[in-house]
């Protein structure tokens, strides 16, 4: 509307000179940092992490204003002004949000991008490091294994995920059956608050660092880094991949998957791809279910487990390989023939995701029978040329399961089998078609309705889906309105992230479309 853009105009001046006298000795070194629209380098900066093409539109609002703080000044001085002239902040670590939640926002908005605030200090010793929110998952390995070939973090499997956003959902990965998700692994933290204050565990309370460790970024404040421990891999693990199309019985192999994979030991991670191929024979197109897992130990070990837990996959030796840990990320982020140095590249080269993308998820407590599987093969077939619908059925079980619900904010542990992560994604050409592919997706999404978890459906928060609920954009958010997206994320721990909400941030600073309300909002 033409009254933001000149009430922006206006605010936007006044917000940079208040950054600039926030902190008058420092405000030369704010200054290479703020980027604007008129900055040659603020498209560069606004794109270089975003990871769906999907806001990356001409019609996508944008920031008035970049900030990449060099420190915590930096933060701030920004939270101060956005605060005193009336504008939103987005803060973004890797850019991974789905719903460009980080970068996009529809009234006037700030995002601070934490990418120069990426130190990884690891110290073996201790088995413990500080690691900083802009770092990328992928920074985090290199950096520990640096230092280290048998330890590491439990984190999530993408290179190019920010360690700030993923903590903050939870972070689910290759090791959360053995060691649990990122979040049971933090034991400190450093949070800006809407007041500007540095807070640390102690004095956040451990209200707060129970909120922050799983309840979602952008509602209680920003972390600038995250004290974590670190856990210990083998010096060889061993990767095991079978693709199964339906011809080859992937039906009954999947099914029968439901019921070995929960229960296989802790350090086994087993997850199902399923896409669709052209079945060699006639050309035709199939469904493969790609089985596929990683297991913490030798060849000797993993085969005789599977050979007597899983016969009916019908696996040969030489579906096992073995290699070291970092090998493993290499090869299940596509970037097998590279050498360890990729996963320091933020770039999207190698990215498992197609460029624009819509994703939902969900959780499964009971097997799905047969017949409903046979009934999900059509919808995937029917997905045109231009569509690339892969899907994810990660195992669960494990150490999960003994990690109470309420420990931290992410609930879906004891009794969830495995969790589904569907994504329909298409080229840049189909962009006009976008609204097809989403709709194709919602449609699944019902399909699968009655198989999976039920009041409430449950939803992975990292696999953010605006399909179910928001709040208002303007206006006051109901905690009625809000607890119905609130409870599929996070279950009964949505009440007391509602009350952490409303004793650290009662004027709801911090807010997006689906950030915890305070309760008197």
């Amino acid at each position: 509307s033409l009254s933001w853009v000149s009430a922006s105009a206006n605010s936007h001046d006044d917000f940079l000179e208040c950054l600039c006298s926030y902190h008058p000795k420092e405000s030369s070194s704010i200054t290479q940092v703020i980027y604007t629209e008129t900055n040659s380098s603020y498209s560069a900066v606004l794109d270089s992490s975003i990871r769906n093409q999907r806001f990356s539109t001409p019609n996508t609002p944008k920031p008035l204003v970049i900030v990449t703080p060099l420190n915590i000044s930096h933060v701030q001085a920004t939270i101060h002004c956005s605060k005193k002239h009336g504008l939103q902040i987005r803060t973004r670590s890797g850019g991974h949000d789905f719903e460009g939640l980080s970068y996009v926002s529809h009234v006037p908005f700030v995002v601070i991008d934490l990418v120069n605030l990426r130190s990884v200090d690891v110290d073996v010793e201790n088995e413990e490091a500080w690691v900083q929110s802009g770092a990328t998952v992928g920074e985090v390995y290199y950096r520990i294994n640096e230092r280290s070939t048998n330890l590491t973090f439990p984190a999530a499997v993408g290179r190019t995920v920010g360690i700030g956003g993923s903590i903050s959902g939870g972070g689910d990965g290759l090791l959360f059956r053995k060691y649990g998700l990122s979040a049971d692994n933090v034991i400190d933290a450093q949070l800006v608050d809407a007041n500007g204050r540095v807070l640390d565990r102690r004095s956040m309370g451990e209200d707060l660092f129970w909120a922050i460790r799983g309840g979602g970024g952008g509602s209680f404040g920003i972390v600038i880094s995250w004290k974590i421990k670190l856990v210990h891999v083998p010096s060889t693990v061993t990767v095991f991949s079978v693709g199964r199309t339906l011809e080859q019985n992937a039906t009954q192999l999947l099914h029968r998957w439901q019921y070995v994979a929960p229960n296989l030991p802790n350090d086994v991670y087993s997850v199902v791809t399923i896409s669709t191929t052209n079945a060699s024979e006639n050309r035709t197109k199939t469904v493969l279910a790609t089985f596929i897992s990683l297991f913490q130990g030798g060849a000797n070990d993993f085969i005789p487990l599977m050979q007597e837990r899983f016969p009916e996959l019908g696996h040969v030796k030489e579906d096992f390989i073995e290699m070291t840990w970092i090998e493993s990320l290499l090869l299940l982020n596509g970037a097998s023939n590279e050498t360890s140095e990729i996963l320091l590249d933020r770039s999207n080269r190698y990215s498992i995701l197609p460029p624009s993308f819509k994703s939902k998820s969900d959780y499964v407590r009971k097997p799905m029978p047969e017949i409903a599987l046979q009934g999900l093969w059509p919808q995937l077939l029917e997905v045109d040329e231009g569509g690339i619908g892969v899907h994810y059925f990660i195992a669960y079980g494990g150490i999960m399961e003994e990690i109470s619900e309420t420990e931290t904010p992410f609930p879906h542990r004891k009794g969830t089998l495995y969790k589904i992560y569907y994504n329909i994604g298409w080229l840049e050409e189909e962009s006009n078609n976008s609204q097809r592919y989403i709709s194709w997706m919602r449609k699944l999404y019902s399909y699968m309705g009655p198989f999976v978890s039920k009041s409430p459906r449950e939803v992975y928060l990292n696999y953010r889906d605006l399909d179910i609920g928001r709040n208002n954009y303007y206006g006051k958010t109901s905690y009625k309105q809000a607890s119905i997206w609130g409870r599929k994320y996070f279950k009964n721990n949505f009440d007391r992230l509602v009350y952490v909400k409303t004793k650290t941030d009662p004027k709801n600073f911090f807010k997006h479309e689906q950030s915890i309300p305070p309760r008197f909002h």
